[in-house]
């Protein structure tokens, strides 16, 4: 399970597969001075609910990965969060069996 740190020391826990494409999709909106939401459920067994982060180049973020090896990149995923990320709700972290769903 890695973080993603946002802030001043706020850690989220998300699955390293997960926090790898999420990093991938937030640095090239970074890159390009896109501020933007990124928003995801809350799992139950971490208490359930919704996140929503406000994504912008002026708040310190970091991502903190369990395992040494990074997993292999699905370009859909990666397609998909970005696609997401160009709707007025923000980015949406979906599973990755979810991907279809969310592509034009």
């Amino acid at each position: 399970m890695g973080k993603l740190v946002y802030g001043a020391g706020q850690e989220y826990d998300l699955d390293d597969r997960v926090l790898s494409h999420v990093k991938l999709a937030i640095v090239a909106k970074l890159r390009r001075h896109e501020s933007f939401l990124l928003n995801w459920d809350v799992p139950v067994e971490q208490g359930s609910g919704r996140v929503s982060l406000w994504i912008s180049r002026e708040v310190p973020l970091s991502f903190q990965f369990s395992g040494s090896r990074p997993p292999a990149i699905n370009p859909q995923w990666l397609e998909a969060l970005m696609h997401t990320s160009q709707r007025t709700g923000g980015m949406v972290i979906m599973p990755e069996e979810d991907v279809a769903r969310h592509l034009p």
